[in-house]
């Protein structure tokens, strides 16, 4: 038993083996970071359209109202129509910048005093 131990503490045709895929999976791990963000940016900029799109349909409606009345000339039931009128908003079709702010250093916590 322990000599099979012992061929087994000395045997290192693993070594160089594990060092390679480590390398490789660093690799790999790198190269899907950066892609990942790339399909960030652009899923962000698709739904910048969408957006764009959504905020410049005409979202004004209205509908008649109408009356119907008996053969005497009385009113027998009345539905009234409505209207709404869409304006720009502020933020339709990119017209604000969002952005990020600069990071601001932050103020005391907890009595403690930072400088």
């Amino acid at each position: 038993m322990t000599t099979v131990f012992g061929a087994l503490l000395q045997d290192e045709s693993g070594f160089i083996v594990s060092a390679e895929l480590v390398l490789v999976a660093t690799l790999l791990v790198i190269g899907l970071i950066v892609g990942l963000s790339e399909v960030q940016y652009a899923v962000v900029a698709e739904l910048n359209d969408v957006a764009d799109a959504i905020g410049s349909l005409n979202q004004s409606y209205s509908y008649t109202g109408f009356t119907a009345k008996k053969s005497g000339g009385q009113i027998k039931s009345r539905f009234v129509g409505s209207s709404f009128n869409d304006v720009t908003d502020e933020c339709d079709n990119n017209q604000c910048e969002l952005g990020c702010d600069a990071p601001t250093k932050e103020g005391n916590k907890g009595g403690h005093h930072w400088k």
